[in-house]
């Protein structure tokens, strides 16, 4: 594994952290793609900060992304940065377009042209199944998107397997469905309830507003998800592989465990807000990772109740400044 360099696009965000905790492990030389930001978020990475090369890039800018793959010439690229949260993609369409669907075609061909032989890992989306036309769902079931966000993943999914088919390139998509961990932003509705509860617990919040509570879906660990990233790009050939736990939650038992974890009754807390609910709503998601499993070996080791109590705790610590 020696001497391996990988590219990684969304390098501060959850997952970008978690797998670049993974591939350093294994001895890879890791560069980050990173946009200029007056203020750049790095808290998720912090602690990486001297192990890793960064390269100034954006998905919507063609120059840099050439300029990135050339200069690092990467074995593996891994696109992991988009307008990641899906209630801003009603807000901001055009640039969910630009940045999750014309940015892969960016970085598709930015390989294409510097380092054809790289192999690369595209970040799609169980929000691409939306409206879901069969339960559970699997690599071969039907998309059916319900919002820009889960559009833009459909658009670069199709474009990752083109750029396999057409140019015999090491593309592979990840079809994650929704995986949390205490790096999660606060702005997803698991960190809201998380950080929420943490806040209620210790005195400095009395509320927490939230929308479709009867929503489900199929929720996993950030650090779990990412080990299946790097095992795609080692398998012998490209392929689209689903990753799930095989289980589905409503929101109102997330938010149900997360403050018994603390001892007290949601119900006493939680107000439904008409605010949070979405033009087009998908009801539930629910993935078979059977294809992974099998080709791969990869299986999920955090449980749904184990995730949660993570959370919790990771959100008292922060919030307790006693």
């Amino acid at each position: 594994m020696e001497g391996k360099v990988a590219l990684v696009t969304g390098l501060t965000g959850q997952d970008g952290s978690y797998l670049t905790e993974l591939l350093l492990s294994k001895g890879y030389d890791v560069y980050g793609l990173v946009r200029r930001l007056s203020s750049p978020s790095t808290t998720n990475i912090k602690h990486l900060l001297s192990e890793v090369n960064f390269i100034q890039g954006d998905l919507i800018d063609q120059s840099s992304l050439d300029n990135a793959i050339y200069s690092c010439k990467p074995d593996e690229v891994y696109n992991l940065a988009a307008q990641s949260f899906v209630g801003t993609s009603w807000e901001q369409p055009v640039l969910t377009g630009e940045v999750n669907a014309i940015g892969v075609t960016r970085l598709l061909e930015a390989i294409r042209k510097n380092k054809k032989d790289a192999k690369f890992y595209q970040a799609s989306s169980s929000e691409m199944f939306g409206k879901v036309v069969e339960m559970p769902q699997t690599e071969k079931t039907p998309f059916y998107p319900r919002s820009p966000y889960g559009i833009s993943k459909v658009y670069s999914y199709y474009y990752t397997v083109n750029y396999r088919e057409s140019y015999d390139m090491f593309c592979s998509n990840g079809i994650l469905f929704n995986h949390e961990s205490p790096r999660r932003g606060i702005e997803f509705v698991t960190r809201k309830i998380t950080d929420s509860v943490a806040k209620i617990s210790l005195g400095l919040a009395s509320e927490l507003r939230l929308g479709n509570l009867d929503a489900k879906r199929d929720w996993g660990f950030a650090g779990d998800y990412v080990k299946a990233m790097w095992m795609m790009l080692q398998h012998d050939k490209p392929d689209d592989f689903v990753i799930a736990t095989g289980e589905t939650h409503s929101v109102r038992e997330f938010v149900e465990l997360a403050f018994s974890e603390v001892g007290l009754d949601y119900k006493d807390y939680v107000v439904v807000d008409p605010k949070f609910f979405r033009p087009a709503e998908v009801n539930i998601l629910l993935g078979d990772y059977g294809k992974a499993k099998n080709l791969l070996k990869w299986e999920p080791e955090v449980s749904f109740k184990e995730l949660i109590s993570m959370m919790v705790k990771s959100d008292l610590d922060k919030n307790d400044v006693r």
